[in-house]
């Protein structure tokens, strides 16, 4: 079945009722995990696996109860999606899905799965990463505390939205050329400390901001030409910048060694990713994808799932355009980081070495990587997908920075407009049991559509205000389309992570301007 759709995957299920459907979903002995069956969509090689506490777990049921009194009418239920990317070749362990987990495109937003490098059969999938190729989270640090910016808090929001490019078509002001573009792409963050956007200490992230296999030839003119005037642009959506306050310190040696040395600190959150460039690279593999599946006698559930054997043209391709536009998202974010450092410089009349404004840690959370990880008691290569997910190293993986050899990796999840983010630290049971992965923030709890039609914007800036923070957006569409009530508690979501030991709590972080 391998153009038959989610419709065609789901019918021999179909005529389940949701009580059937329950029964191949059970609760693990350890805390907030359930497992998902084999059977409960067909030819799963391995079982599903999710992570859910108490208050979370209605969500991820009802939906699938929706699905089977009446049918889902867009995406299948995350537990389905979850379920149906066990069925991919070459997939190892389990298909695994985080607290934040909700339905996207073929695989669930926050799942996790990996697949074999050694074996010839073994797939690599554009739903497993996302349109959005390489979007993330960038969290950067200052000496300011809470009491130096907060009468000044509008005038800081407005500073930084005229100095950020933010909406949908925004266009940068780092200049861009073809040439320019196609060197951001191959070198990442080495282009932007060449170009003098960067400090050296801002390479001490994730892959150093470079995913070497990046080759310029594999992504599109379309994608390029997409991506020359949004360098250095917030985008739309979910995406935001935000100066926020430590709210608590759970673990002072890893904040000091982030360089966080009170609750009260002032650092800055950026979010975003790859723009129009991942999205067309995106768009491009899934068309070249789907006519590899029936060239490579791929069986899929869900034709959403389109993907090429790793070892083949087309799925080689893609990783390189991929790493491409993870270069793209990591140069994007540290643009901002300059546009950020000179709205602070500017405002206070310092200099960004001053204010000590260093970045603490970047992390994607739609990436596809070759790792190296124990799978029955033996190390395998293996290429892990993360969609909605992010990396969480634990103390000592020779991949980290020497600062955070002995912390285990910062992993930086993104609350939502008028809640709190948080600063995790990546755990040898994360690294065991989810391949070194945890959550990404709160996950969306309602489509944009009925955000639209529930919440009233002024009534959402008013709660905002309220709370004492200043917000400056480009469309009134974004307040209630990402105001709190349209996404999950982001503290039960971590709460969850920290129970289950996959990753453990480090920072909590309050919002007091919001740049959308």
């Amino acid at each position: 079945m391998s153009g038959g759709g989610a419709a065609g995957a789901a019918a021999a299920t179909s005529s389940r009722t949701y009580d059937q459907e329950c029964a191949y979903i059970e609760k693990m002995a350890e805390p907030c995990l359930f497992r998902i069956k084999k059977g409960f969509v067909p030819n799963m090689n391995v079982e599903g696996r999710f992570y859910v506490n108490d208050s979370l777990k209605s969500l991820v049921f009802d939906e699938l109860r929706q699905h089977a009194t009446s049918g889902s009418g867009g995406f299948l239920p995350a537990v389905k999606q979850i379920a149906n990317v066990a069925t991919l070749p070459g997939i190892v362990g389990y298909s695994a899905a985080m607290p934040d987990c909700h339905s996207g495109y073929g695989f669930a937003i926050g799942n996790v799965a990996a697949f074999d490098m050694d074996d010839p059969l073994a797939v690599v999938s554009p739903g497993g990463v996302g349109f959005d190729i390489g979007c993330g989270v960038r969290l950067i640090r200052t000496n300011l505390f809470e009491k130096d910016v907060i009468d000044r808090r509008e005038e800081l929001a407005q500073t930084l939205f005229d100095h950020i490019p933010v909406g949908v078509g925004s266009r940068g002001v780092i200049p861009t050329t073809q040439k320019s573009l196609e060197a951001a792409l191959e070198m990442g963050v080495d282009w932007s400390l060449r170009e003098g956007y960067a400090w050296p200490e801002d390479k001490l992230i994730e892959e150093h901001g470079r995913m070497l296999q990046a080759d310029a030839t594999k992504v599109s003119v379309r994608a390029k030409k997409r991506g020359v005037p949004q360098l250095g642009t917030l985008g739309a959506g979910n995406h935001y910048c935000e100066v926020q306050v430590v709210d608590k310190i759970y673990d002072k040696n890893a904040a000091s060694t982030m360089g966080v040395d009170a609750e009260g600190q002032i650092v800055v959150f950026l979010h975003s990713g790859s723009r129009g460039l991942g999205h067309q690279v995106a768009t491009d593999a899934l068309v070249s994808m789907e006519r590899a599946v029936a060239k490579q006698g791929i069986h899929l559930n869900d034709r959403q799932l389109a993907c090429a054997r790793i070892a083949s043209k087309e799925g080689q391709d893609y990783l390189a355009a991929m790493a491409a536009a993870a270069n793209y998202a990591w140069v994007n974010r540290q643009s901002m980081t300059f546009l950020v450092r000179n709205a602070f410089a500017k405002l206070f009349g310092s200099t960004p070495d001053d204010l000590d404004m260093h970045v603490i840690y970047d992390v994607s959370h739609n990436v596809a990587k070759i790792e190296t990880h124990m799978v029955d008691g033996k190390p395998r290569r293996l290429l892990v997908h993360r969609k909605g997910a992010t990396r969480a190293f634990p103390p000592h993986h020779p991949l980290l920075p020497a600062a955070y050899q002995f912390t285990g990796q910062p992993v930086l999840i993104g609350g939502t407009m008028g809640t709190a983010s948080y600063v995790l630290l990546g755990t040898d049971k994360g690294m065991k049991d989810t391949f070194g992965s945890t959550c990404h923030g709160a996950g969306r709890a309602l489509s944009r559509n009925k955000s639209r039609r529930a919440l009233d914007y002024e009534q959402v800036l008013a709660k905002l205000n309220d709370k004492g923070i200043a917000i400056r957006v480009a469309s009134p569409k974004l307040v209630t389309e990402e105001a709190p009530e349209s996404y999950k508690d982001v503290d039960q979501v971590v709460d969850t992570c920290a129970a289950a030991g996959i990753s453990r709590k480090a920072l909590r972080l309050r919002p007091i301007a919001v740049i959308k």
